[in-house]
């Protein structure tokens, strides 16, 4: 499963210096080699001491994280929506990620040019939502213009898609945020057949120190870390306790990052351990048994007979595979199990 977030934010606001951080976490080991699918694109390990433990566990040959695609787009100015700076491009390249990561500037350091007038994170925020709203209008608007046809002849399916737009047009012209509203479950698919900029998780970085985020911005802003990217670039190849001997948190806020962009979308992880390899699997959450069989490869879902399944501290306090059926830890599960986070597997299939 493959995860892509997009980071966004106006000029100047430590995008690009946050991404060079992000990207120097790229895997380096064979299976993920070092790689960019072009210049502003990063695969990026999702931190996880569970893959490393239970690697030297098994004596693994290889260890295989979980990763997200993070795509840093050109800096957003206002007018974006009209083609201003790269405009339509910038919303493009938004257009291809799950997820939204808005860069807010709360630092105040005046030898960083701000392309605005001062530093205002909650005004830099509605620039950025008001140019992916006027956006998102314009998708709409088109759609419900071809959809003409389908309502002279009454076709229920397009009378049904014509009646979601209509609602999703009324929320975006009160400049309202379409993934914040109340939506039905057939809405939400229909819906998400378009793309729509605002339609997208999103979640808010602020750049500055935890003293410079002020209380009204927290109150405001739902999902959110506050991470100083300046000081993550100079810490960069600290180890943890390094970090933790300097004062510093144990886990980067890049790290943090990474999980809470993870989690955003609803995503867990099992895992698989041996020999060969340890390896951290993406699946959402309330996933059954079959499905995260699946993930390995389809033909374990369609052929799927059972699991076996033990919760990975569970197997390292038992010490051995052995052990662990001795002491009934590992258990046989069936079609109907849905997978928890952290799970240990091993797939049966026909």
């Amino acid at each position: 499963m493959s995860l892509s977030i997009g980071i966004v934010g106006l000029p100047n606001v430590g995008k690009s210096t946050l991404f060079k951080t992000l990207t120097k976490k790229q895997v380096l080991i064979a299976n993920y080699p070092f790689a960019t699918i072009d210049p502003s694109v990063g695969v990026v390990l999702v931190p996880d001491e569970r893959v490393h433990k239970l690697s030297d566990f098994s004596k693994s040959a290889k260890k295989i994280y979980a990763t997200v695609d993070f795509v840093d787009i050109a800096g957003l100015v206002k007018g974006a929506s009209e083609g201003e700076g790269l405009g339509n491009k910038f919303l493009a390249n938004i257009r291809e990620t799950d997820a939204i990561v808005y860069v807010l500037r709360v630092f105040g350091n005046s030898d960083i040019i701000n392309t605005q007038n001062d530093v205002n994170p909650l005004r830099d925020k509605e620039i950025l939502d008001v140019e992916l709203i006027l956006k998102d209008l314009e998708t709409v608007d088109k759609r419900i213009d071809g959809l003409s046809g389908d309502l002279r002849a009454g076709k229920k399916e397009g009378i049904k898609e014509h009646a979601v737009l209509i609602k999703a047009k009324e929320f975006l012209s009160q400049q309202k945020i379409l993934v914040d509203q109340e939506w039905s479950d057939d809405e939400i698919e229909i819906l998400k057949n378009f793309q729509l900029l605002t339609f997208k998780p999103r979640l808010y970085l602020l750049n500055g120190k935890p003293e410079e985020v002020g209380d009204e911005l927290k109150n405001t802003l739902k999902n959110y870390v506050i991470v100083d990217v300046g000081t993550e670039v100079d810490a960069d190849n600290l180890s943890r306790q390094e970090r933790i001997e300097l004062g510093l948190p144990e886990l980067s806020g890049t790290d943090i990052l990474i999980k809470k962009s993870y989690e955003l979308l609803g995503l867990q992880t099992f895992l698989t351990t041996g020999e060969d390899e340890t390896r951290a699997w993406t699946i959402h959450k309330g996933d059954k048994a079959p499905q995260a069989a699946g993930v390995i490869h389809s033909d374990f879902e369609q052929k799927f007979v059972k699991a076996e399944v033990i919760f990975w501290e569970d197997l390292l306090k038992a010490g051995s595979y052995a052990k662990a059926r001795e002491t009934g830890k590992i258990r046989t599960e069936g079609r109907e199990y849905v997978v928890r986070d952290g799970d240990v597997i091993e797939f049966k299939h026909g």
